[in-house]
């Protein structure tokens, strides 16, 4: 069953008050059910479209239900997903974040990490390896040495790191400040060229819960309208026989927030994020932690650290994830699902 096949009937059952499947982990989520066998990644993707909501909190998910976020939802159902992942341990800002995401390694470099504690568009350190003080490779290295192409498209400048860090594997660069005109950017990518790895930030949740205060209604009108944009992305997956039950999807948040602020990393709002991922061989409406019940915890409303012997889904499981699914190995140096053993599809 391809991706538009399972979001159409998801979508069309919606409407109609029920859905095809088991509603996956809300907030926060209960404990994973016991049992649930566990296989490799999907050989048929060839693809992967990752995304990231800039300030999703999940509760936000639940304030405007279906109704509000349809794409959302319809992409938790059709997919293994969790309301109740976690940001990285030391930080909850964008930067740091989301370059955990793409290298798989923590923040702090004396432990390992990527380096990069700033969230600005400083020049100095002017890469991440120099953040580091070593070599740091990320999921565009693996997938341009393994022959694929690469893309990123973001909505804040700071972004422009990652081209100076990996110049010669990020094949294309887009960094366009409004959403709309960026979601357009990548659907003409989508319909035109050929990519194995394409990487999305959308900024709007988190540029409003700023000036207004997050989880306000100006808020959750701006994560009512990235829902759109991110439903034009996954039609446009779906709608394209050379796409199509080839193209895996993830999709995840930096952070959440509550009222203007997401900087306290010890707050249960600003760490407690999404993690969605569908596409071939994953099982609709599965739950992350369900899936992976002997190297997975849900941490309740815990924040969590990384000397935990059961780590909860993060964020910068990302990286790794899209390797596993294009059946590449894991990323030198990283620790985020280095083992590859952050699972999305039971056994038949």
């Amino acid at each position: 069953m391809t991706l538009r096949s399972v979001l159409a009937s998801v979508l069309a059952c919606s409407a109609v008050g029920f859905s095809l499947t088991a509603a996956p982990a809300q907030v926060p989520a209960g404990g994973p059910s016991a049992g649930a066998a566990r296989v490799s990644a999907d050989d048929a993707v060839e693809s992967v479209l990752a995304m990231t909501v800039d300030g999703l909190n999940p509760e936000a998910l639940r304030i405007l239900g279906r109704d509000g976020t349809p794409h959302l939802h319809a992409l938790m159902d059709a997919g293994a997903s969790t309301l109740n992942a976690r940001t990285e341990n030391e930080l909850t800002i964008t930067l740091p974040n989301h370059t955990g995401m793409v290298t798989g390694r923590r923040v702090d470099a004396s432990g390992g990490g990527h380096g990069v504690t700033w969230n600005d568009d400083r020049r100095r350190p002017s890469t991440v390896q120099a953040a580091a003080g070593k070599r740091v490779e990320s999921v565009f290295t693996s997938i341009h040495e393994a022959g694929g192409s690469t893309a990123l498209f973001a909505s804040k400048t700071k972004f422009s790191l990652w081209k100076r860090s990996w110049p010669l594997s990020i094949d294309t660069t887009r960094i366009r400040l409004d959403n709309t005109t960026l979601a357009r950017s990548v659907r003409r990518d989508l319909q035109r060229r050929d990519r194995v790895f394409r990487f999305v930030h959308f900024s709007l949740p988190d540029q409003v819960g700023h000036a207004r205060g997050f989880m306000s209604k100006p808020y959750l009108r701006a994560v009512e309208q990235v829902d759109a944009l991110v439903g034009e992305l996954v039609d446009t997956v779906g709608s394209d026989p050379g796409l199509d039950g080839s193209t895996a999807i993830i999709l995840t948040s930096d952070h959440g927030g509550l009222g203007t602020s997401h900087s306290d990393a010890r707050r249960l709002p600003n760490y407690r994020i999404p993690f969605m991922v569908a596409g071939p061989g994953v099982m609709p409406g599965t739950d992350l932690y369900a899936l992976n019940p002997d190297d997975l915890q849900d941490p309740g409303a815990r924040r969590t650290r990384y000397a935990d012997a059961l780590q909860p889904v993060r964020n910068g499981d990302l990286a790794n994830l899209a390797l596993d699914l294009l059946d590449l190995d894991a990323l030198p140096g990283s620790e985020h699902n280095a083992t590859l053993d952050l699972d999305v599809t039971p056994a038949g």
